[in-house]
C-alpha cells in the first residue's frame, strides 16, 4: 500500500475515534442537557466552531492544524512509514470507545508516533496534575452550590442559561481542539497544503455529524450516569470550569495533556462534593463512580503504553537500558 493511502487511513480512523471517544467530555453535557433539541442544530454549531479553530491554526501556524503542539514536542515531520500497530492504533480505540472505555487519546495515538519515553512521561505528569487539579476545583465548586442546585432543581430554568450554556460548550469545544487535535494531525504533514486542510476540515465536520446524529454513542452513559447532568445549569457550570482548567493547563505550558484525566477528576469531584451536601446522601456511591472511571482509563492508559512500547524499538531501549 502507498504512503498516502496508509496517512489518510490512518487519519480517518484516528479522527473519529478520537472524538467520539472525548466526546463525554467536550459535548457530552452538551448533548446530554440539549436531548430535545433536534441534533443537526447542534451538529451545525459545534461544527461551525470547530471549522473556525481550524481555519485559524491553518493560517496563523502556516499550514499546521495542531496549534503548535506537534513542534513544540519536537514532532517537526510527518511518519514517513507505518507499521502494521501504527494503523491499528486508532481501530483499537475505536473499539475500547464501543465498550464505553475513556482512553487518553493523546498518550494512544501520540505514543505510536513518538520515539522518546521522555514524551510520554511528561504528558503522564501533566495529566495526573490537571487530574488532582480538576478533582479539587470541582469539590470546591460544587460544595459551594451545590445547595442552591438542590432548591431551584424543580424549578424551570430562567431562558439566559441556555445561551450561557451554548456559549460555554462552544468555548470548551474549542479550547479543547486547541489541546487535542495534535493527537489526529501527528499523521499528517505539518504544514497541509489547501486541498488538504479542506480534506481534514469537511472529514471532521461531517465526522461529527454522524456522533451527533447518535447522540454521543455509547460512551454518553458515562456523562449520563452523573447527577444532573441534563439540567442546563449543571451542564453550563461544568463546561465553564472545565474550558477554563484547559486553558489554564494549555497557558502553563505546551507539553500535550490527556484531557480525558482532566475531566474524570472534574465529575469525580463534582459526585462526591454532591453526596457530601445532601442531607442523605451516600458517598459510597460517588467513590464506586471514581474509581470504575479511573479503572476504565487506566485499562486505556495500559493498553496505550503496551502500544507505544511495542511499536517503537527507541522507545524500549530507553525504558530498560
Amino acid at each position: 500500500m502507498s504512503h498516502e493511502f496508509l496517512m489518510w487511513t490512518v487519519f480517518f480512523l484516528a479522527a473519529y475515534s478520537a472524538i467520539a471517544n472525548d466526546s463525554i467530555q467536550t459535548i457530552g453535557t452538551f448533548i446530554a442537557s440539549n436531548k430535545d433539541r433536534k441534533w443537526y442544530y447542534l451538529w451545525i454549531y459545534m461544527g461551525g466552531i470547530l471549522l473556525f479553530t481550524h481555519t485559524y491554526s491553518w493560517i496563523y501556524y502556516d499550514g499546521d492544524i495542531s496549534h503548535g503542539r506537534l513542534l513544540s514536542k519536537g514532532l517537526n515531520e510527518a511518519p514517513t512509514s507505518f507499521s502494521f500497530l501504527q494503523v491499528m492504533a486508532p481501530a483499537i480505540l475505536l473499539v475500547l470507545t464501543r465498550l464505553k472505555m475513556p482512553v487518553s487519546t493523546s498518550i494512544l495515538l501520540l505514543s505510536a508516533f513518538t520515539t522518546k519515553a521522555s514524551s510520554i512521561v511528561s504528558i503522564l505528569q501533566k495529566s495526573m496534575f490537571g487530574y488532582v487539579i480538576a478533582f479539587v476545583t470541582a469539590i470546591i465548586v460544587w460544595l459551594l452550590v451545590t445547595d442552591l442546585f438542590e432548591k431551584f432543581k424543580k424549578s424551570k430554568p430562567s431562558v439566559i442559561w441556555v445561551p450561557l450554556q451554548w456559549i460555554s460548550s462552544g468555548a470548551l469545544w474549542s479550547v479543547w481542539l486547541t489541546q487535542d487535535m495534535a493527537n489526529i494531525a501527528v499523521v499528517l504533514p505539518r504544514s497541509l497544503s489547501t486541498d488538504q486542510f479542506l480534506v481534514v476540515a469537511s472529514t471532521m465536520f461531517f465526522g461529527m455529524g454522524l456522533l451527533f446524529y447518535l447522540r454521543g454513542d455509547r460512551i454518553q452513559e458515562i456523562v449520563l450516569e452523573k447527577s444532573n447532568v441534563i439540567d442546563v445549569r449543571a451542564a453550563t457550570i461544568i463546561d465553564f470550569i472545565y474550558a477554563c482548567l484547559l486553558y489554564y493547563l494549555k497557558i502553563i505550558s505546551t507539553i500535550p495533556i490527556s484531557t480525558t484525566w482532566v475531566f474524570l477528576g472534574l465529575l469525580g469531584g463534582r459526585e462526591l462534593a454532591i453526596q457530601l451536601r445532601k442531607k442523605k446522601g451516600d458517598t459510597k456511591i460517588a467513590t464506586k463512580m471514581i474509581f470504575k472511571d479511573m479503572l476504565y482509563a487506566g485499562i486505556g492508559l495500559i493498553v496505550s503504553l503496551i502500544l507505544a512500547f511495542s511499536i517503537n524499538e527507541n522507545m524500549r531501549n530507553q525504558l530498560f537500558n
